[in-house]
Formats: C-alpha cells, structure tokens, sequence
C-alpha cells in the first residue's frame, strides 16, 4: 500500500459529457463536443478506435451502422477512407482523430479517453493504441485528462510506457467488491474505478476513497441514477444528459 493516497475527492462530483452532449447531435462530434460545452459541464468522455491503417480515431463501436455501412467495421477503412464516409446525422462532419480531439479540448474541459480495447483485435493494435494516446497526451501535471479500459491488460501495458499516466479501470457489470479487493492489491498503479451505476454501493465508492482512488461511474440518465451516484459521493458522474446531473448536483 502507498503511504500517502495517490487520489484527493474533488469538492464536488464532477459531471462528464457521455460522447459529448449525444442526444443533441451525433456523438463523438465537434457538434457534440460543442454542444456539450455550453453547459457547465467539468469534463467530455470519448472513445478511441484504430483505423485500419493505424490512426486513432474516435468511434464507439467497431461497427459502422450508424453511418448506413451495416457490417463493416472501422478497421476495415484507412484513415482517408473514414474521413471521406460522411456522417448525415452530424452536420457533414467527417471522422474526427484523436489528435484532432485533443488539440480542440484539451484546453477546455477535462478529458476522460476510453481506449476501446477488445477481443477481435490483435494485442498489437491495443499497444498502437494506447502508446498513441499517450504520446499525444504527453505531460499533463494536472491530471486533467485520465485514461481508461475494460481492458485490463492494456491498462497493464500503458503503465509499462509510462508510469505517470492517471489510468481509469473499467468494471464489467458482473464485477465485484471482491474484484475490486484484489485489484487494490495487485494493480495498486490505477489512479482509479469507473463503475456500474446499477451495481454500484457505498461500499465499493468508500472502499476506493479509503485507498486513495477515483469512483466514477457510468451511464447516470434518470433522475434516479443521478441523485444514487451524487448520493453515494463519487467523483465522476458519466452521462448522456449532463445538463440534468449539473442540475441535480448544483441544487
């Protein structure tokens, strides 16, 4: 155990844009991203996904349904091939890269980037990825942009790059107090837990404070799963309607 917690609660829970602000223009989108700003939100979550030739772009699933290609996947496409897919329900807005992203917002919020690291894909591209978003993050003393995964593995190899990188575990739905005893011990590197909120308690949210850790928790859009998260004193509140959770936290 590290003799001085490696985390300090924020004096408030800090609300993250889910995609940006999604159910107000296509997610993972300047218009998103945009959108989301004009509330008073504390920070934007996106996803990063490799195209085929090695460009981290920001997409949530690998498949490409959402811009009427059903059953490709992002992979299948260069770089230049994504950008030219263009997307109706964004305002002709093409693919936009993580660099892009980064170089856009970095300034002006906090940043949470999951690396969208997955079975199908060879453990090279997890590295590709994760080396990529961490050369581009580069130094940042304040912590204001975390990184995470469901990927544990990858978690384990960014840490290898580099050690000073603020990394967010992502728990399944099916995880438990009991994994996360384990994980405290045996990963004592994360900077913390993003978790379930249907599964979520006061004793695994008090469990990581009492280690020094972060407790996010992700997707928060009723009211109800809200006011459980701010209720429960976690640090993040993911949600695809940030502009309700500011409402409920700031009441």
């Amino acid at each position: 155990m590290n003799s001085m917690p490696e985390h300090s609660p924020p004096e408030k829970c800090q609300v993250f844009a889910h995609r940006g602000a999604n159910r107000e223009a296509m997610e993972n989108t300047r218009s998103a991203f945009d959108k989301a700003l004009r509330y008073a939100i504390d920070g934007i979550e996106t996803d990063v996904q490799l195209s085929r030739d090695d460009v981290t772009v920001l997409w949530h699933d690998r498949f490409l349904d959402k811009i009427g290609l059903n059953g490709k996947h992002i992979d299948d496409f260069d770089y230049q091939q994504l950008r030219a897919l263009i997307n109706p329900d964004s305002g002709s807005e093409s693919i936009m890269t993580l660099a892009d992203f980064l170089r856009e917002y970095r300034q002006r919020c906090r940043l949470l980037i999951e690396i969208k690291n997955r079975d199908w894909e060879p453990v090279s591209r997890h590295h590709s990825k994760m080396r990529q978003t961490l050369d581009l993050i580069g130094n940042d003393p304040d912590r204001h942009m975390l990184v995470s995964s469901f990927n544990l593995a990858s978690l384990e190899y960014a840490h290898r790059y580099r050690a000073d990188s603020p990394l967010i575990y992502n728990f399944e739905t099916g995880q438990t107090i009991d994994d996360a005893h384990e994980l405290l011990t045996s990963h004592e590197f994360l900077h913390g837990f993003c978790l379930p909120i249907d599964t979520t308690d006061q004793a695994i949210v008090d469990l990581l404070h009492d280690h020094g850790k972060c407790a996010g928790v992700y997707t928060c859009n009723s009211d109800a799963e809200i006011t459980k998260a701010l209720e429960l004193g976690v640090d993040i509140l993911i949600s695809d309607v940030p502009q309700q959770a500011l409402i409920l936290r700031d009441r």
